[in-house]
């Protein structure tokens, strides 16, 4: 299968642009970032990134960067459940940081270190990818391209809970959607959809 995005000038475009746009990006907010780092150091013990495992392009696994929005756990399985509406485990902090999307911030660097792009599928735990598998026959076609930051998906309304099968099948069809009809102009629009639109925030608890 040939995808528009896996042609080799429109990778390079795509790459130039993340670099581009995550250089700007983490040089314009980085005093948002020390803020929330010294917010969420006072508030509770533990570290102030969080990195947990996440499936990325052509199934290769890497270390995604998130600002730590929950209580640090022992329980090695506390990682594998997925957030839910009121979930105990978030922190004052971390309601705000998840609300306004300031814990992706640090994606940035993964985008910079070619883990991730701006634009693309959202990276899933490896649990849950194994479970989209099962569910949906098409879902791995969205692992030819690298994950992103935000996606069609996700301002669609597509994020949150995976717990019902209109929830898998919607979020991987917008994903394929996403793949076959790639363009510079749809992943400006998408950028400004997470920006400005509302179902950009849907689910964001």
């Amino acid at each position: 299968r040939e995808v528009p995005v896996e042609k080799y000038a429109n990778r390079f475009w795509k790459h130039a642009f993340d670099i581009a746009f995550s250089s700007m990006v983490l040089v314009l907010t980085s005093p948002i970032m020390l803020i929330v780092a010294v917010a969420i150091k006072l508030e509770s013990k533990g570290p102030v990134l969080y990195r947990p495992v996440r499936c990325g392009r052509r199934f290769s696994t890497f270390r995604v960067y998130k600002f730590r929005s929950m209580v640090v756990s022992d329980n090695p399985q506390a990682g594998m459940v997925s957030t839910v509406k009121n979930d105990p485990r978030i922190t004052r902090v971390g309601k705000f940081i998840r609300k306004t999307n300031l814990d992706e911030l640090p994606q940035f660097f993964n985008v910079l270190i070619n883990e991730m792009s701006v634009v693309g599928p959202r990276p899933h735990r490896t649990n849950l990818n194994k479970a989209f598998q099962e569910k949906v026959s098409t879902y791995m076609v969205r692992q030819y391209i690298k994950p992103g930051i935000t996606g069609w998906a996700q301002v669609n309304g597509w994020r949150g809970p995976t717990e019902t099968k209109l929830e898998y099948l919607g979020r991987t069809l917008h994903d394929l959607w996403y793949i076959e009809h790639w363009s510079f102009l749809l992943d400006c629009y998408i950028i400004f959809l997470t920006l400005f639109g509302k179902k950009s925030r849907n689910n964001a608890f």
